[in-house]
């Protein structure tokens, strides 16, 4: 299989899993865009809330990754039938998960934002943003039950409703219904109801074509949690980094929670960016290692790596170039605004080390690698521990600098399994 068709395969899926996965950190930014509005503490409530939320949800994105990799092997061994249940056990979990975060979460709101610093705001968001919980759920395994089946455009067509939705919504609830900062929470949690509800249409249309089976399924169930349980634990260390990095912010100062909140969003937006590569990474290793042909999981992933690299340079020098503008964009304040341009030139300049180490972990999970992720992580978050101690009080570049350190290791632990064929195994199921 020559380059071009590799290139071909990997724009094919990449493209609509760019314009899917970007949708999500512009829901943030759009919110924090307009919460920026109604004053620096809220817009700090904000920043706490949300990271919060996306550690509990993001925790569970072994929904979208686990099922892509386990539809995509099937589809490569040519049974639709069998993909289309794999997916659909993955719905049922993603419900049964979301009415968990509910119930558990709730109750515990005050104690989970107290972990980062005491913000009335942070808690009103927090808990109006988890009744959203089974929706956003649904739409990761729903997510990954399509692109396990090669098709990227659905979830971006949903993903781009949603974040239309989550805009319209939020301007009117926020600015117009004047709801404060819940307003933009509810705003979020009615377009990722909507969405979820498609994408539940649209596996039980596929389920009927393929002759699959909607009731839950014991033993596809406990297949479904085995396989995602090392991938939690992967997840599980990238999150815990994140949240270390937030409580460091905002352990100095409402300035520096504020201006972190907004350059780590412009961070998660580059890293949807390059996950998009990632994605496609694992739609399409899943499908040849189904199918027995290791030489095109090779091919696949050398080449996933020289775009990883490219466009991750490209939104470095984009970032570099437009971030003297980018503080009016949120209305902030000068202090925030002088803050703001430091992280941001740190962010630019470790966006290499992102692009190369996205395409690897996606590889790896296509590949069902799970085991040999969950201990890197484990490693790369024992690495970023003192990091983050050194970056406590130092300032938002040096906090960005030891995230850039992390993110070495992650490379270069990924890097050391890639060269190894240990994670080339083929057939239907790993």
């Amino acid at each position: 299989m020559d380059k071009r068709k590799h290139d071909r395969e990997i724009l094919h899926l990449a493209v609509p899993a760019f314009g899917a996965l970007v949708a999500e950190p512009l829901f943030l930014l759009s919110d924090a865009a307009i919460v920026g509005r109604l004053g620096t503490a809220q817009q700090a409530g904000l920043t706490i809330a949300g990271q919060a939320l996306t550690a509990l949800i993001g925790v569970c994105v072994f929904l979208a990754y686990a099922t892509t990799a386990a539809v995509a092997r099937q589809v490569g061994a040519g049974d639709l039938r069998h993909a289309t249940r794999q997916g659909i056990d993955g719905l049922w979990l993603a419900l049964a998960i979301g009415v968990t975060l509910i119930a558990v979460g709730l109750p515990m709101s005050p104690a989970i934002v107290g972990f980062f610093g005491d913000n009335e705001y942070a808690v009103e968001y927090l808990r109006v943003s988890l009744l959203g919980a089974p929706g956003m759920l649904v739409v990761l395994a729903g997510t990954g039950v399509l692109r396990g089946l090669q098709n990227g455009r659905v979830p971006l067509y949903v993903s781009v409703g949603m974040f239309t939705a989550n805009l319209v919504l939020n301007v009117l609830f926020v600015l117009v219904f004047d709801w404060g900062i819940a307003g933009s929470a509810w705003g979020t949690v009615t377009a990722q109801t909507g969405g979820a509800l498609i994408y539940l249409v649209t596996v039980l249309r596929l389920a009927r074509r393929h002759g699959a089976s909607l009731r839950p399924d014991r033993q596809g169930l406990r297949a479904a949690v085995s396989s995602g349980f090392a991938l939690v634990i992967r997840t599980v260390t990238l999150q815990a980094t994140l949240v270390l990095s937030t409580r460091v912010a905002a352990q100095q100062g409402t300035d520096v929670a504020a201006a972190y909140g907004i350059s780590s969003r412009i961070w998660l937006l580059s890293s949807f960016v390059l996950d998009a590569v990632a994605i496609a990474g694992q739609s399409l290793l899943g499908r040849h290692l189904g199918a027995g042909d290791q030489k095109a999981a090779r091919e696949v992933t050398r080449r996933m790596l020289w775009w990883g690299l490219f466009t991750s340079c490209g939104f470095g020098v984009l970032l570099l170039a437009a971030t003297p503008w980018i503080p009016g964009l949120f209305d902030a304040s000068p202090e925030v605004s002088a803050l703001l341009v430091r992280a941001l030139l740190v962010v630019a300049l470790i966006q290499p080390l992102g692009g190369l180490t996205f395409v690897l972990d996606g590889v790896l999970i296509g590949a069902g690698d799970m085991r040999y992720l969950a201990w890197a992580g484990v490693l790369t978050l024992a690495a970023f521990l003192p990091a983050a101690r050194l970056a406590a009080g130092h300032g938002i570049a040096v906090l960005w600098a030891a995230l850039g350190w992390w993110m070495l290791v992650r490379l270069l632990t990924l890097g050391a399994r890639a060269r190894t064929g240990a994670w080339l195994v083929t057939g239907a199921v790993r």
